[in-house]
C-alpha cells in the first residue's frame, strides 16, 4: 500500500471512531435527562400529595417562607415543612442507634433538700478579742525572768516574771503597825493603810496576803491571764521597769479569727451568726467549725467584696495566724426541692431550658426557673415536675435537632 493510501485511512477510521463517541454521549445524555424528568415529577407528586406548612432554611430555622426557592441565607434551596411531621408537642423523634451514638443519658427529676454554700478564701489572723497586755503597777526591779524569748507558748497562770517594789515597804510597814489598833480610830487607820496600798499598785489578793500573813511581800510574780503566745517580751531580767511600763503581750488562739472576702453577689445571703466550715491544707484539710462574728459596713471599692470574720474554736491551737484557709459559709437550704442536675441546664441568654423524654421516646424542651444551686443540682421553680425524666448528657446536639426541626422556635413563639 501506498504511503498515500495509508493517510486515508488513518484519517476515515479517526473520523468513525469520532462519530461513534459522539453519538454514545448524546445517546446517554438524553436518558439521563429523561430519568431527572421522570424523578422530578415523581418527587412533586409525592409534595403535592403532603401538605406543606411553609418553607425554611434548616440553618436558619425560626424563619418562614409561603413559597420555595433559594434561599436568602446560605446557597441552597429552602426546604419544605410539612403538616405530618410538624407539631412541636409531639417534641423531636431521635432513633435509638443515634442516641446511643450520641451518648444520650437521662435521669428522673426528684424532690429533695438543697443549699447553696459559698466557698470563699480567706486567712487565719489573731483573735483581737483575746488578747492581754500586763503593765507594771509600781515601779520596780526584775530579779527573775521566767521567759526568754517572744512567741513562747504559756499557759494561764504560769509565772512570767518576778519583781522587787521597794515602794511597797513603807505601805505594808503601815498597815503592820495599825492592824493591832482596836475601836473606831483603829479601824480607820487600817482602811486608810489599805487604800494606800491599792494607791501603791497592789491588787487586792496581794493586799489580803499581807493581812493573812502579817508580813511584808516587796515581791509579786507576774503571771499569765491566759493561755496564748507571748506576742511581745518588752523587759529583761534585772532591767528597771517603771509605773504603766508594758512588760508582756499574751495572745490567744482559742478561739481564732479567720477574714474572708465575701463577693458582693453573696453578701444578701450572709447573717450575723451563720454557721461555717473552715479547711487548710496544713492540717490535711481537716475540718472545724465556726459562725460568722462580723459583717462590716464597707465594701472594698477595688475588688467589691465585704472582709467577713469568722470565730473558729480552735482547742488544740492547730489553726495558726498566717495560714490560708478555704472557708464554706453554709446558706439557708430548701428541704423540699425539685431538683435537676445542673449538668441538664442549657443557658441561652435570659433563658435555662432542659429537655424531658416522653414514654414514646421524643424529646420536648421546657423553659425553667432555677432557684438555689449547689455543686451537682439546681432547685426548679417551676417549668418541671417530679417523676419526668431530662436529659443529662448530649442535651446540646438534642437541642441542634430541635432547632433544625424548628421545635425550638414554634417553642418560643408559644412562650409568653
Amino acid at each position: 500500500m501506498s504511503r498515500t493510501n495509508k493517510v486515508i485511512t488513518i484519517i476515515v477510521l479517526a473520523v468513525l471512531i469520532g462519530s461513534g463517541a459522539w453519538y454514545f454521549f448524546a445517546s446517554s445524555h438524553t436518558m439521563s435527562m429523561t430519568a431527572d424528568m421522570h424523578h422530578g415529577g415523581a418527587d412533586q407528586g409525592s409534595s403535592e400529595q403532603r401538605n406543606v406548612l411553609y418553607w425554611h432554611d434548616p440553618m436558619v430555622p425560626g424563619q418562614r417562607f409561603d413559597k420555595p426557592g433559594p434561599s436568602p441565607f446560605m446557597d441552597m434551596q429552602l426546604v419544605p415543612v410539612y403538616a405530618d411531621d410538624s407539631d412541636a408537642s409531639e417534641g423531636v423523634s431521635i432513633s435509638a442507634q443515634t442516641q446511643q451514638n450520641l451518648g444520650i443519658r437521662t435521669t428522673v427529676v426528684r424532690m429533695g433538700e438543697i443549699s447553696k454554700d459559698a466557698v470563699v478564701q480567706g486567712n487565719v489572723v489573731w483573735n483581737e478579742h483575746a488578747i492581754d497586755v500586763i503593765s507594771a503597777r509600781a515601779t520596780g526591779f526584775i530579779e527573775r525572768l521566767y521567759v526568754r524569748a517572744a512567741m513562747e507558748t504559756v499557759k494561764q497562770g504560769q509565772a512570767l516574771a518576778e519583781i522587787y517594789v521597794p515602794d511597797w515597804i513603807a505601805v505594808q510597814e503601815e498597815y503592820l503597825l495599825t492592824r493591832e489598833l482596836g475601836g473606831e480610830i483603829g479601824q480607820q487607820l487600817k482602811s486608810g493603810a489599805k487604800q494606800r496600798m491599792r494607791v501603791a499598785g497592789m491588787t487586792d489578793s496581794q493586799i489580803a496576803e499581807v493581812v493573812r500573813d502579817g508580813k511584808i511581800h516587796a515581791r509579786v510574780t507576774i503571771r499569765a491571764p491566759r493561755s496564748g503566745v507571748l506576742s511581745e517580751l518588752n523587759v529583761r531580767a534585772g532591767e528597771t521597769v517603771s509605773l504603766g511600763m508594758p512588760l508582756f503581750r499574751i495572745s490567744g488562739l482559742n478561739p481564732i479569727w479567720l477574714d474572708a472576702n465575701v463577693p458582693e453577689s453573696l453578701m444578701s445571703s450572709l447573717h450575723l451568726g451563720d454557721s461555717v466550715e473552715v479547711t487548710t491544707v496544713a492540717r490535711g484539710n481537716k475540718r472545724y467549725s465556726g459562725k460568722v462574728a462580723l459583717l462590716p459596713p464597707e465594701i472594698d471599692q477595688v475588688t467589691r467584696a465585704q472582709r467577713v470574720r469568722i470565730e473558729v474554736a480552735n482547742p488544740r491551737d492547730e489553726l495558726l495566724p498566717g495560714m490560708f484557709a478555704s472557708l464554706v459559709i453554709k446558706q439557708n437550704s430548701v428541704a423540699d426541692a425539685l431538683l435537676v442536675p445542673t449538668e441538664a441546664i442549657i443557658t441561652t441568654g435570659s433563658r435555662k431550658i432542659v429537655f424531658s423524654v416522653n414514654d414514646d421516646g421524643k424529646f420536648n424542651p421546657h423553659t425553667i426557673t432555677a432557684g438555689l444551686e449547689s455543686d451537682t443540682e439546681t432547685e426548679v421553680l417551676s417549668g418541671l415536675s417530679a417523676g419526668q425524666k431530662v436529659v443529662t448528657s448530649g442535651q446540646f446536639l438534642v437541642d441542634s435537632e430541635a432547632s433544625l426541626k424548628g421545635v425550638m422556635s414554634r417553642m418560643r413563639e408559644s412562650a409568653p
